[in-house]
């Protein structure tokens, strides 16, 4: 008993930590590296090349930054500039629309409605997105009216093709469709990468299809799904470009008609420029948002304890 209770006091007087040094980081990850010859070089070329930018952005007449000024709000910019908006939104609205259905076929167990998403995928994906808007402009050629009946018999409404296409619905739906193509392997990957047991545990609870998907399935896939379409995104606010071909009075196209009246033909590309950066920006910051807060409880966060002791 004597040699028990000494072990025992012995024992409770050490202590169940040892003491922390002053201004110790337990992360090491932390840890500041001496930064080497070459990264120095490499940041004074960075520098100089960044000085020399600005420099000639600065220095160099022909980019007549007066007359660049003169447009950068003029009404026919803005115009176009919302009608480039208009179509990046209703165009990824309709894409992810479209992606996620036919995401959904490529997945399920319904053999023609997986093939069907197939021949969509391939023959969206395979043509180029100019191709497929001029298509859409022109579809009053091939189909001068637009009507809906049962198949070979008398249709019950119609309407003619060229009061429905005009650019601005060609434009949306080349747009759509095309993107959709893409967001549909998108949108697979981000549900694949949903573990099964978290199906089987909404089964489990009772949960029907439709709630498993949108409140089990898709939260946790869109950690997955964000990413690569904030991507999307930001190439669809660049591809709107493209439907000037149709004549959809988008801000590029709203350039061009200046500059061919005017022959400023560089400062009213900078005009351009300057606004395709502000909108692009204004879509990584939203991008990085979500991603932010998709990401929560996924990130690593380096928890670092700095623990002072006193003589």
């Amino acid at each position: 008993m004597t040699n028990l209770s000494i072990t025992s006091s012995a024992v409770s007087a050490v202590p169940s930590t040892p003491p922390t040094p002053k201004n110790c980081v337990d992360d090491v990850s932390k840890a500041i590296y001496p930064a080497s010859l070459s990264r120095r070089l490499g940041t004074i070329a960075l520098v100089l090349i960044a000085a020399w930018l600005v420099w000639f952005l600065i220095s160099n007449p022909r980019f007549e930054w007066p007359v660049v000024w003169n447009y950068l709000f003029a009404p026919a910019i803005l115009e176009g500039l919302g009608v480039t908006l208009a179509l990046t939104v209703i165009s990824m609205v309709g894409g992810v629309l479209v992606g996620t259905i036919a995401a959904l076929l490529l997945m399920s167990d319904y053999g023609p409605g997986r093939r069907a998403a197939n021949v969509y995928l391939w023959a969206f994906r395979a043509t180029p997105l100019m191709i497929q808007l001029l298509f859409w402009y022109n579809l009053a050629y091939l189909l001068p009216i637009v009507s809906i009946g049962l198949p070979f018999g008398e249709p019950w409404v119609e309407w003619r093709t060229i009061d429905l296409i005009n650019p601005f619905t060609a434009a949306v739906l080349g747009l759509s469709l095309a993107e959709g193509a893409y967001m549909a392997e998108i949108m697979r990957a981000g549900l694949l990468s949903v573990d099964q047991r978290q199906h089987d545990a909404a089964k489990a609870i009772g949960m029907t299809p439709a709630q498993s998907f949108f409140r089990i399935i898709v939260p946790q896939a869109m950690r997955f799904i964000i990413p690569p379409t904030g991507n999307q995104v930001i190439s669809m606010a660049k591809a709107t470009a493209l439907v000037s071909v149709i004549a959809m009075n988008d801000l590029l196209f709203a350039v061009q008609t200046i500059y061919n009246r005017t022959y400023e033909i560089v400062p009213l590309l900078m005009v351009a420029v300057f606004w395709y950066l502000v909108v692009i920006s204004c879509l990584y910051l939203i991008q990085s948002r979500l991603e932010k807060h998709y990401s929560k409880g996924h990130q690593r966060t380096a928890v670092i304890t700095a623990e002072t002791t006193t003589a």
